[in-house]
């Protein structure tokens, strides 16, 4: 069962969910809007390999905005930190910037429960979009759970900033077997 945006400021007043910062003016009827971090990053190589670590490149947002190019994938964060020990965090791109040609989280849009951070969004444009720091490009919904809570104890716990893949720590654990 979905949320409503104001039983997200109830659970995150009765410390049932983390959003900080928070402003009650980006609750809306059934989610809440996520801003886009000061940082971007990308991956330098030609071609990105599962079963290894990829390099990528760190940039500040400018001033005036970052051009995303198309056929590229651009990582960058939220501002707020989120997540939940009782809530199923799943984030989306807000409807605005969908219309722009932009996903804002390619395909991995459920946090798992009990993970508390700043989320990653895999930025993706179908034409050149400029973005700025503080564009408030996503949204976040609550979902309850039903059965057993374990919580996630993973690589990405307590990210900060934009996160590159670790899926090669996966897949060197499976092939090791």
């Amino acid at each position: 069962m979905i949320l409503t945006g104001p039983q997200i400021a109830r659970e995150r007043a009765g410390g049932r969910l983390v959003l900080d910062p928070f402003d009650p003016e980006q609750v809306q009827p059934n989610s809440y809007n996520l801003a886009l971090g000061p940082t971007l990053a990308y991956y330098t190589g030609a071609v990105l390999d599962t079963r290894r670590e990829n390099p990528f490149r760190q940039v500040p947002i400018p001033e005036g905005g970052f051009v995303l190019e198309p056929d590229r994938i651009y990582l960058g964060s939220s501002i707020e930190i989120l997540g939940s020990n009782h809530l199923v965090p799943v984030i989306r791109s807000r409807s605005g910037a969908a219309r722009l040609g932009l996903f804002v989280h390619v395909t991995a849009d459920l946090i798992d429960i009990g993970s508390i951070g700043q989320s990653t969004f895999q930025l993706h444009a179908v034409q050149p979009v400029r973005v700025h720091a503080g564009d408030r490009l996503a949204q976040v919904t609550f979902w309850r759970p039903k059965g057993e809570i374990t919580l996630y104890d993973g690589k990405y716990q307590g990210s900060r900033g934009p996160q590159p893949s670790q899926i090669h720590r996966d897949t060197a654990r499976v092939v090791a077997r």
